[in-house]
């Protein structure tokens, strides 16, 4: 494996920075304490045709693959703006449509969401199931040639700036299926449509994204809303999730970068006892260590946005790069954070508000005991655990 970036790789790496950077971390900051969206630079995203990076050129989008939207976050969030909207719509919503869709899915829905006319999220977790997804309880009963919807999901990122969702619904009960896999649809929903319900979720945390539940009421669809075919949705489930699992080991390595390079500045300006403090191996060390495990899990993240391109089986590399990423975002925020001393919790410096995102990402969306549970019985063979 070559993990040398190409000319439109860089191109695209340095956009994410200079994107960020002239929109600035101030401006995200800002957008992040109201949960107010940022509209300006998502349609700028848009209109520079980043939105549609791995949706093929005949439905608007440039045709590139997971390694280019790895670098795009990547690049976002070194300069310090990571947006979670990357995750839920481009990568985990669009391209599956783009993969699994019918031509027709394809022309009604990818140009328009690639122009940033229209806007997807997805919807899997349920309050009740958690992370165990294979007991999700919303149901798509068949009624007559169509479908009757009705469930709820929760924690559904950025749905009030959204026009669809897809959402992982079962058309088969967990409880009548001959195998648990069985029996998974995937649906694209019209948020507006009649029985759709959404109620904003109260999130601790400064991002612009708000958190919702929705809830599903006898919601009509038809077979031109279901994404690949019927009862066999799980089967194609994993090209929306490891992508997510690959963008948030991204936006973690960016956000960590984002911090070191702030204690680094802080710590060769700040004299304390007649030198700067970055003079201190007390100071000096937990940044250098927090450095090497940013780039560590980068390399894990590309390997597996690479392995994601190449249709080879991801799972492995894309777990490890989110449960590397989101320990190193936090080693790192919390390596600048000691390096700044108090002025680590006040705004001007803008450190403290940066580690709730990155202690998220062990949590989200998946947590680190299930990855390190994954990674024993799939990875090394060891006794299943859950």
């Amino acid at each position: 494996m070559d993990f040398t970036l190409n000319d439109e790789q860089r191109m695209i790496y340095g956009y994410g920075e200079k994107l960020a950077r002239t929109w600035g971390h101030d401006y995200w900051m800002d957008k992040a304490r109201k949960h107010e969206f940022p509209r300006e630079m998502w349609q700028q995203m848009a209109d520079d045709g980043f939105l549609g990076a791995m949706i093929p050129e005949e439905y608007g989008g440039a045709g590139l693959g997971m390694m280019e939207m790895t670098l795009l976050m990547e690049g976002m969030s070194n300069a310090g703006i990571p947006m979670l909207m990357l995750v839920v719509g481009p990568t985990m919503s669009l391209a599956p449509i783009a993969d699994h869709g019918t031509d027709d899915q394809k022309q009604r829905w990818l140009p328009a969401a690639c122009r940033g006319e229209s806007n997807f999220c997805f919807a899997i977790t349920e309050a009740t199931a958690g992370t165990n997804s294979i007991k999700i309880n919303t149901l798509a009963k068949p009624h007559e040639d169509r479908f009757l919807l009705s469930g709820s999901k929760t924690f559904i990122t950025g749905a009030d700036v959204c026009d669809y969702a897809i959402v992982v619904a079962r058309t088969t009960p967990h409880t009548e299926v001959k195998r648990k896999t069985d029996g998974f649809t995937l649906f694209v929903v019209d948020l507006n449509a009649k029985g759709v319900e959404r109620h904003p979720v109260n999130i601790n945390l400064p991002i612009p994204e708000t958190q919702f539940s929705i809830f599903f009421d006898e919601v009509d669809l038809g077979l031109e809303n279901v994404i690949g075919e019927v009862g066999k949705g799980f089967d194609i489930l994993f090209d929306a999730l490891n992508p997510e699992r690959i963008l948030v080991a991204a936006l973690c390595c960016g956000i960590g970068r984002f911090a070191l390079e702030k204690a680094v500045a802080y710590a060769s300006e700040r004299e304390v006892f007649d030198v700067p403090i970055g003079s201190h191996q007390g100071v000096q060390h937990p940044l250098a260590a927090a450095k090497t495990q940013v780039e560590m899990a980068s390399l894990m993240m590309r390997q597996a946005a690479w392995q994601f391109d190449q249709g080879l089986p991801a799972g492995e590399a894309s777990n490890m790069a989110k449960y590397a990423g989101a320990e190193a975002g936090i080693q790192a925020v919390d390596a600048a954070l000691q390096a700044h001393g108090g002025n680590g919790f006040t705004e001007d410096y803008g450190i403290y508000e940066l580690y709730p995102i990155v202690r998220l990402m062990r949590t989200a969306p998946v947590n680190r005991e299930v990855i390190l549970s994954y990674i024993g019985e799939k990875v090394m063979g060891l006794p299943r655990s859950y």
